[in-house]
C-alpha cells in the first residue's frame, strides 16, 4: 500500500518511525530541504503542499492520502477523492476545521457546546461589538500554536483587520483535550483527557499530565463532546478536540485539530497503542488499536531558550535520563530559535505526584541552545 502525507515536520516524523514497522510505503511532501521527515520517508518530494498541481502530482499514484499539518490546498484533495483516491481526513472536513469561523458555525449547528462568539469580515470595525468585549480576537485561518490570537480589553486594543472571530473568554479552571481516532468504518475511540498546562511566555504548550486531575463525571463528560463532535465530522481520521473546562464545571470545545497532535504525544509510551500507531491503522484500513493508558504520564515540550539562535545543541541529556521511565523525542531540527518546538520529553509512572518533581529536575538542566 502507498501512503501520502502532506507535511513533513516533527509530526510526520514521530508518525514516520512507527509506521515503518508496516508493510506500507511512505510518501512525504514538503517544502522544505531541512524537513524533519526527509531522510525516514521511503519517497520525498520537495514542494509546496498548498499548490494544486503539486499535490495533484503528489498524490495522483497514491493508494491514500493523509496529512500532518491542516494548512494545505483541499481543492487539490477534493480533485484527488474525485479520481478516487482515499483521502483522511476528508478534504470537506479539512475546509471546516481550517476555517476557525467555519469550526464556531459547525458547533452552534450541531449544539456543540462552545464559548459564545460573533464572526467579524475584513476591516469590521471593534466599536460595531464594543458590548461584546472583553474577549479573544482569532484569525479565522492560518493561526497556530497561539499565534493568530489577540486579547481584546477595549476598542483601542491592537487588533487584526483580517476576517476573524471574536470569542468571549472562558472562566477557566483548566484546559484539557481528548483525542478521538475514527476508522474508515465509522468505529471511534477516545483516550482519557488530558490536562495541558501553558508555557506563558510562548502561549503554547509547556507540559501535559495524562489522565487529567478531573472528577469520573468530568472525564466522562468531556470524551462523550469529543466523541459528539467526531461523529458529527463524520470523517476517519484522528482528532485532537481541545476543550476548557469552566469553574462552574461546564466545558465548551475551544478548537479540533483534524491530525496527531501534541496533546498525544504521552500516548507513544503512556498508552498501550499510540496516537502514531492509531494514524497508520486508520490510513492503512487496519483495526483501531486499544486507547487504555499504561499508567500516569507527563509530557514535557522542549523549546529553544531565549537569545540562542543557530544550531541546536542539547545541553542536559545526561542528566534528564538518568530519571526512571524517561524517554526523549528530539524532532530532527537543525536550527534552533527563541521558542521553537525542538522536541519533548516523556515521563511514565504511577501518579502525578511521582512524576511532576521530575518535570521540574528536567526543567532545571535540559535547555535547548545554540553551539555558537
Amino acid at each position: 500500500m502507498k501512503i501520502g502525507i502532506l507535511g513533513g515536520g516533527q509530526l510526520g516524523r514521530m508518525f514516520l518511525q512507527n509506521a515503518l514497522n508496516y508493510p506500507v510505503e511512505i510518501s512525504i511532501l514538503d517544502p522544505s530541504p531541512l524537513a524533519p521527515c526527509k531522510n525516514l520517508a521511503h519517497q520525498f518530494t520537495l514542494g509546496d503542499f498548498n499548490d494544486f498541481q503539486t499535490v495533484i502530482d503528489f498524490g495522483k499514484d497514491l493508494d491514500v492520502i493523509g496529512i500532518e499539518i491542516e494548512h494545505v490546498n483541499t481543492s487539490a484533495l477534493i480533485e484527488l477523492k474525485k479520481m478516487g483516491k482515499k483521502i483522511i481526513p476528508d478534504p470537506e472536513v479539512l475546509e471546516i476545521i481550517k476555517d476557525k469561523g467555519l469550526q464556531k458555525a459547525f458547533y452552534a449547528k450541531h449544539q456543540i457546546p462552545t464559548a459564545p462568539f460573533v464572526l467579524l469580515e475584513e476591516n469590521e470595525p471593534l466599536t460595531q461589538h464594543e458590548s461584546f468585549l472583553p474577549c479573544f480576537q482569532k484569525l479565522r485561518t492560518g493561526g497556530y500554536d497561539g499565534k493568530g490570537v489577540l486579547k481584546i480589553n477595549s476598542v483601542d486594543d491592537p487588533s487584526f483587520s483580517a476576517p476573524c472571530v471574536l470569542e468571549k473568554a472562558a472562566d477557566l479552571q483548566k484546559e484539557i483535550a481528548v483525542v478521538v481516532v475514527q476508522d474508515q468504518k465509522g468505529n471511534r475511540k477516545a483516550y482519557p483527557a488530558i490536562e495541558m498546562v501553558a508555557n506563558p511566555k510562548y502561549n503554547l504548550l509547556d507540559y501535559l499530565l495524562c489522565p487529567a486531575e478531573i472528577s469520573d463525571e468530568i472525564q466522562t463528560k468531556a470524551i462523550d463532546i469529543a466523541l459528539l463532535a467526531v461523529e458529527k465530522l463524520g470523517s476517519a481520521g484522528i482528532f485532537a478536540v481541545e476543550l476548557f473546562l469552566n469553574k462552574d464545571q461546564s466545558i465548551w470545545v475551544n478548537e479540533i485539530a483534524p491530525r496527531v497532535h501534541n496533546s498525544g504525544h504521552s500516548t507513544i509510551e503512556g498508552a498501550f497503542c499510540s496516537q502514531f500507531d492509531q494514524m497508520l491503522r486508520i490510513l492503512a484500513g487496519y483495526p483501531l488499536g486499544s486507547t487504555k493508558l499504561k499508567g500516569t504520564s507527563v509530557m514535557l515540550n522542549l523549546i529553544g531558550e531565549e537569545n540562542f539562535s543557530g544550531e541546536a545543541y542539547y545541553l542536559g541529556v545526561q542528566q534528564a535520563l538518568e530519571l526512571e521511565n524517561t524517554y526523549l523525542h528530539l524532532y530532527g531540527k537543525k536550527q534552533t530559535s527563541k521558542g521553537r518546538k525542538m522536541g519533548h520529553i516523556t515521563l511514565v509512572g504511577n501518579s502525578k505526584e511521582e512524576l511532576l518533581p521530575k518535570i521540574d529536575t528536567i526543567k532545571e538542566n535540559l535547555k535547548v541552545i545554540s553551539k555558537s
